[in-house]
């Protein structure tokens, strides 16, 4: 026998933590489940009032943890992904019974809430035409090289190799896989290496975009030079040039050593290079890149004139307003129903309980951050990212009183929209220094002070990092050389070199 203690997690409190961490768009796909999978959860009807049951069952469980609102596990702040905060217990289900599984019957059998009885009011099911209206999911590259190739009029040999090949090919159209790798692995009667050869010619030739199945980037614009001057009848003899010998030295910035070794003018070398910008090096992705992901703002920053304040509210008109089914809360109290779906019932009304529950915490914690971060980085709506403050989320935790993880978890992949655009919620806690003056000033904002000294200088004679340097100093920002050569690299900015144009 020994004494030992062991933190454990209640579902309740599990379930809470991972709701205030989703994203909007999670959390709305996370109640569209909960929606199909609990039968006691229905959607509010407008203008509706909250239905008492709800309202009891909800306060019930507010009075039995007024101490434990505040969730954690770990007391890493900045951990962006806390995965294993979220780990379930292996006796969860042992301990906790059909309380956690609420979709499941006394006897263990799998319930099909699906097959539940519709409403009969003759209206379309928002859940249904929800699904209904998810977008299907776009054809691989694979699968589109593969229409493509099918539709080519070739000896079967050629074509079977051409369909060997396409699986090699990455997400950028590129086939990179070594002449040798591709023999070895190849079916026995495709080992030949000039079938080799005469498919991979045929798939740069054939296959749109023009540039797919390169080897590199050089033969990526060669095919895409060669097509141009082919269908076109253009003359790109010095873009090829510079292409085939100078890519090096292009991507070097070095435009004097080119012109000096070719005699060109320094003016048709720039005016090449503006050409082949106009190419692209990753015609694969031209076929199947992924989307931008959509980013929908978990709150709303408005400007009020007349009071001259900023006013946050949540974006939370899409988000579906639940409850709970008062035709299950009856029969959950009704004697003359059997014991069995009585517990089912009652097991799934408090699931529903507590996804309800959970999802106006974390509004009420994310609206309480947001309002602190106003209040603190007032400066930056005014005027911009170059008065961003230095704002710990210790600060924000001790000021809210909830701890730090708690606030890391509610910045986490969110997203406030404001008169100046819209902004990750997690940039307005960065760490900063002091200005000369004894200001302080965060990271960010001293990011957008190079960049704005980048922007005004003289092309033709780049500032080095070490000038770069001086003027932030000059500026009042006082930071080391290799902080501000990682800070460039982070906003994609070249080298002075690099960045060095010629007249």
């Amino acid at each position: 026998m020994r004494l030992s203690q062991q933190m454990k997690l209640a579902p309740r409190m599990i379930q809470s933590m991972e709701i205030l961490q989703m994203t909007q768009q999670a959390l709305e796909e996370r109640i569209e489940q909960e929606l199909a999978n609990n039968p006691t959860l229905e959607l509010q009807e407008p203008g509706s009032d909250e239905k008492q049951i709800a309202s009891e069952l909800k306060q019930e469980e507010r009075d039995s943890r007024e101490g434990e609102r505040e969730l954690y596990v770990s007391d890493d702040a900045e951990a962006k992904n806390t995965g294993d905060d979220f780990e379930r217990l292996n006796n969860i289900s042992e301990e906790y019974g059909d309380s956690w599984a609420a979709n499941t019957t006394g006897t263990g059998e799998k319930i099909d809430f699906q097959q539940r009885a519709a409403k009969g009011t003759g209206e379309r099911d928002a859940k249904i035409d929800a699904m209904a209206n998810t977008a299907a999911r776009g054809a691989s590259l694979y699968e589109q090289l593969i229409d493509q190739w099918r539709m080519v009029e070739l000896p079967e040999e050629e074509i079977l190799m051409g369909v060997y090949l396409i699986g090699f090919v990455d997400g950028d159209g590129y086939l990179r896989t070594e002449d040798s790798v591709l023999l070895d692995q190849a079916p026995g009667d495709l080992k030949d290496e000039k079938l080799l050869e005469g498919t991979i010619y045929a798939l740069q030739r054939t296959l749109e975009p023009t540039g797919l199945c390169a080897r590199d980037i050089r033969e990526c614009f060669l095919l895409q030079i060669d097509a141009k001057m082919r269908n076109e009848g253009v003359d790109l003899a010095v873009e090829r040039l510079l292409v085939n010998e100078y890519l090096k030295e292009i991507e070097g910035n070095k435009l004097p050593m080119i012109a000096k070794k070719t005699g060109l003018e320094m003016e048709d070398i720039t005016a090449a290079i503006a050409k082949l910008r106009q190419f692209t090096p990753h015609p694969g992705r031209l076929l199947a890149d992924e989307s931008p992901q959509r980013i929908t703002p978990d709150a709303i920053v408005d400007f009020i004139e007349d009071e001259d304040c900023y006013v946050a509210r949540l974006a939370s008109e899409r988000l579906p307003q639940l409850q709970i089914s008062e035709s299950y809360a009856e029969m959950a109290k009704d004697k003359g129903v059997e014991k069995k779906t009585r517990d089912f019932i009652n097991n799934n009304i408090r699931s529903a309980s507590w996804i309800i529950d959970a999802v106006h915490q974390r509004s009420s914690t994310l609206l309480r951050v947001v309002n602190v971060v106003l209040n603190a980085q007032r400066e930056f709506f005014d005027v911009g990212e170059q008065a961003l403050k230095p704002l710990p989320m210790t600060v924000v935790a001790d000021q809210l009183g909830i701890h730090v993880a708690t606030v890391s978890r509610a910045v986490n992949e969110k997203y406030i929209q404001t008169p100046r655009g819209i902004y990750p919620l997690r940039m307005f806690f960065s760490g900063g220094t002091e200005t000369g003056d004894g200001e302080s000033v965060s990271w960010s904002a001293v990011q957008a002070k190079l960049k704005e000294i980048i922007d005004g200088e003289n092309k033709m004679k780049p500032l080095s990092d070490d000038s770069l340097v001086e003027a932030l100093k000059n500026a009042g920002i006082d930071i080391a050389r290799r902080t501000v050569a990682k800070y460039r690299k982070q906003m994609n900015i070249g080298t002075a070199r690099q960045r060095k144009q010629f007249g």
